[in-house]
């Protein structure tokens, strides 16, 4: 006795029908467009004004930690040129020169990097290019940066006087994103460091 086998092709199914595809059910109808469209207009609506305020956030935050290296860089320089006693160095700084360590109208400070000028024991205020509390805040990765790599990190600075004004690129309004540092122009008196205004940022 022999026995015939009968062989179902594999894509029908179990009763061996072969299947069959829908005309027309290759795509999105137009409603289910409109519905997905309204859906992103909705979720902008709703992210936009969060992420824009999380820039504006970024750029205080920026600006905090740019007035914080200002602060411990001015507490760090006097308290230095008080620890000299005055005393001038005898080896010459790293960038050249010798510090006096003066405590008076004018002197000038060692660090690692160079020198940095002071107006009485206080980091003084300089241009840009000129060693003075904008070095000594290392803001950039550079000891006395340019204005160009200053505002490669994203800060701005400007000097009026004896007053420089610290402030962060992307301000909404300049004018009013910003703090200050001022030298000290008495003996025996501090420099001072604003607050942050940060209205315009």
């Amino acid at each position: 006795m022999s026995k015939v086998l009968k062989l179902i092709p594999v894509n029908a199914d179990m009763d061996h029908k072969p299947t069959r595809r829908r005309q027309g059910q290759f795509g999105f109808t137009l409603i289910e467009l409109i519905v997905v469209v309204i859906i992103l207009g909705i979720l902008a609506a709703v992210a936009l004004p969060r992420f824009v305020n999380l820039q504006r956030d970024a750029r205080i935050a920026k600006l905090q930690a740019a007035r914080g290296s200002v602060s411990a860089a001015s507490a760090l320089v006097h308290a230095t040129a008080f620890s000299r006693a005055g005393i001038a160095d005898t080896a010459t700084c790293a960038g050249g020169g010798t510090a006096d360590n003066a405590t008076g109208a004018s002197g000038t400070i060692c660090t690692e990097s160079g020198l940095i000028n002071m107006v009485y024991a206080y980091p003084a205020v300089t241009a840009v290019g000129t060693a003075g509390i904008l070095s000594m805040a290392g803001l950039t990765g550079v000891f006395n940066p340019t204005a160009a790599q200053l505002q490669a990190e994203g800060y701005t600075y400007d000097v009026a006087g004896g007053v420089a004004t610290f402030g962060v690129l992307g301000a909404t309004t300049a004018a009013t994103c910003f703090f200050t540092y001022t030298q000290p122009t008495a003996p025996n008196t501090a420099a001072t460091i604003s607050g942050l205004t940060t209205t315009g940022c």
